[in-house]
């Protein structure tokens, strides 16, 4: 039996001004054709701005390409599906006697859709910054857990945050080929951390970039060999 709503609401900390905002957001598409799907479609558009939004402002020292991770981190199923159970919210699906009998309440698929469509559902009922304001109570803690942010860290960045830990030069890059036609160049790339030779690498990748970082990679593993 589905759980009262009341139980739910009270989780959420949310009183809905149209209660049937939620009980459409919970509503899977094998029970009828009123279902969750647009409202999931919305909550995750202004999920993704939010989280996006917030992650540019609590690491602002990190390059686009970190940030697309991270954010990519946090919106993905399986976390949504994570948030979904904390709240019980497979208790409170309507679901179609064919998924109940396959446990669809269990899904992460299923349970992720019905995050995003709640997130839907508050924010056509309370505006966005009433969304907003669900998102970051939901997702404080995940957001906090990347507070130690080395494993996104680009291989450059933390090869010169070693070099600086330890007041040694700076590294220098220098492109030694570039191979390929236009739309499908190789670089190779040399990486050096002094000025002896002692501390000289190569990496390769499609552009300078991913080179450079193929480079700082091989450096950063031969400096950890020797240390």
């Amino acid at each position: 039996m589905r759980r009262a709503l009341d139980d739910l609401v009270n989780r959420l900390g949310w009183q809905f001004q149209d209660p049937g905002l939620l009980e459409t957001a919970l509503t899977h598409r094998s029970a009828g054709s009123r279902n969750n799907e647009r409202l999931e479609f919305l909550g995750d558009a202004v999920l993704g701005f939010v989280i996006a939004e917030w992650l540019y402002q609590a690491f602002t020292e990190v390059s686009e390409g970190q940030l697309s991770r991270l954010r990519a981190s946090l919106v993905k199923g399986e976390t949504l599906a994570g948030i979904a159970r904390q709240l019980d919210l497979g208790d409170y699906l309507r679901l179609g006697s064919g998924e109940l009998k396959s446990g669809g309440f269990r899904r992460d698929s299923i349970l992720s859709d019905a995050l995003e469509a709640v997130l839907g559902a508050i924010y056509l009922d309370g505006g966005f910054e009433a969304c907003k304001a669900m998102i970051r109570t939901l997702f404080a803690d995940r957001l906090g857990e990347l507070s130690s942010l080395d494993e996104h860290k680009d291989p450059k960045t933390r090869l010169q945050e070693y070099l600086q830990s330890r007041k040694l030069v700076l590294p220098v890059y220098e492109v030694l080929g570039v191979s390929g036609k236009a739309h499908r160049q190789h670089f190779v790339v040399e990486c050096r951390v002094d000025a002896t030779g002692e501390h000289v690498v190569r990496g390769e990748g499609s552009s300078r970039r991913r080179a450079e970082q193929s480079a700082a990679e091989n450096m950063l593993m031969q400096l950890d060999a020797k240390a």
